[in-house]
């Protein structure tokens, strides 16, 4: 365990949440640290979408992203029609400028990418890890369209020199 965690891990048992409250703010982590407009670069993802890919007529998932912890953070909630679901939480990092996102699924897969958001679009690029020692990069590119949100990543396999599609999806706001 990390000596950070350890610290974090006594803090809460010796001074309990009062007092953890009372060091975050201190430490500039209060909830107004998340106005400055950086923190609301991916606001335009925000919302209940049905998601489809090469049928625009058929949703392949339901997707809900909403702002979490005082517009610190977004959750995306996704649940595929073949039943993969998945969870993410993205953030900006304000320590390090950068964004990240870290992304779950019930199937076991774990992605941890970063970028930034420039020219109407949010770039996050990270490794994939599949086992066996194989990695794959990969970058994920979200941006809003007149019909909602395109979201499309790419994979390579061969360290950035060549990229393939993985997928194209496009997200529509859920009719109610």
């Amino acid at each position: 365990m990390s000596r950070s965690a350890l610290v974090l891990g006594f803090s809460l048992i010796a001074f309990g949440p009062q007092k953890m409250n009372a060091a975050f703010a201190v430490r500039g982590q209060s909830s107004q640290a998340c106005s400055a407009p950086q923190y609301h670069q991916f606001d335009f993802w925000l919302g209940e979408w049905d998601v489809f890919d090469d049928d625009p007529h058929t949703p392949v998932a339901r997707v809900k992203v909403s702002s979490i912890l005082d517009g610190c953070a977004l959750l995306e909630e996704y649940v595929q029609t073949d039943g993969l679901k998945g969870k993410s939480f993205s953030i900006y990092d304000s320590s390090r400028g950068v964004w990240h996102q870290s992304w779950v699924t019930n199937g076991g897969q774990l992605l941890w990418i970063e970028g930034d958001y420039a020219n109407n679009e949010m770039v996050l690029i990270g490794s994939e890890h599949m086992g066996a020692g194989v990695e794959r990069q990969v970058r994920g590119t979200w941006k809003q369209v007149r019909d909602g949100v395109r979201e499309t990543a790419v994979i390579s396999t061969d360290g950035g020199k060549h990229w393939d599609l993985w997928f194209d999806l496009m997200f529509r706001r859920r009719k109610q």
